[in-house]
C-alpha cells in the first residue's frame, strides 16, 4: 500500500471513530430523556464517558491524519474546505466539552440521588433535558457531520 492509502486508513479510522463515538453518545443520551430513576441516569451517562474516549481517539486521528493527508495529497493547507474543515472541528470540540461539562454535573446529582434512596426528582430531570445542555452536545454533532460533509465533496479541490 502506498502511504496516501495508509494515511486514508487511519484518518478514516478516527473519522469512524469520532462519528461513532458521537452517534454512540447521543442514542444514551436520548435514552436517559426517557429515564426517571437517579441510577439509570447514573449508568447511561457513565457510558458516554466511553464514548468520549472514542470521540477523543478519532479526533486525534481524523485530525493528524487529515492535515498529512492534505500536504500527501498536494491540497493546500489554506484551501476554503481544509480551513472551514479545521474550524468547524474545534468548534464541534468546543460544543462538545461545554455540554459534557454541564452534563458531568448532572451525573454527579444523579450520583448523590442515586446513594440517597434512588427516588425521581424533579431536579434532575430538569438538568437531563436541559435545552442548552442537549443544543451544546447535539449542535456538536451536526458540526461533525458538517465536517464529513467537507471531507467527502472537498468544494472548491
Amino acid at each position: 500500500m502506498s502511504t496516501y492509502q495508509w494515511l486514508l486508513v487511519f484518518h478514516v479510522t478516527g473519522a469512524f471513530l469520532l462519528l461513532g463515538g458521537g452517534a454512540f453518545a447521543a442514542s444514551l443520551n436520548l435514552i436517559a430523556l426517557g429515564r426517571d430513576r437517579p441510577s439509570d441516569i447514573v449508568l447511561l451517562f457513565g457510558l458516554i464517558r466511553i464514548a468520549v474516549v472514542a470521540i477523543s481517539i478519532g479526533t486525534l486521528l481524523a485530525f493528524v491524519f487529515g492535515l498529512w493527508l492534505v500536504h500527501e495529497a498536494s491540497f493546500g493547507y489554506g484551501d476554503g474546505w481544509v480551513i472551514a474543515a479545521i474550524i468547524l472541528l474545534i468548534a464541534a470540540n468546543a460544543l462538545g466539552g461545554i455540554g459534557g461539562r454541564r452534563d458531568e454535573k448532572t451525573a454527579k446529582l444523579a450520583r448523590e440521588l442515586a446513594a440517597a434512596g434512588d427516588a425521581p426528582s424533579a431536579d434532575l430531570r430538569a438538568r437531563v433535558r436541559d435545552p442548552i445542555s442537549l443544543a451544546l452536545s447535539y449542535g456538536s454533532g451536526l458540526l461533525l457531520v458538517a465536517v464529513l460533509a467537507l471531507m467527502i465533496w472537498k468544494p472548491g479541490a
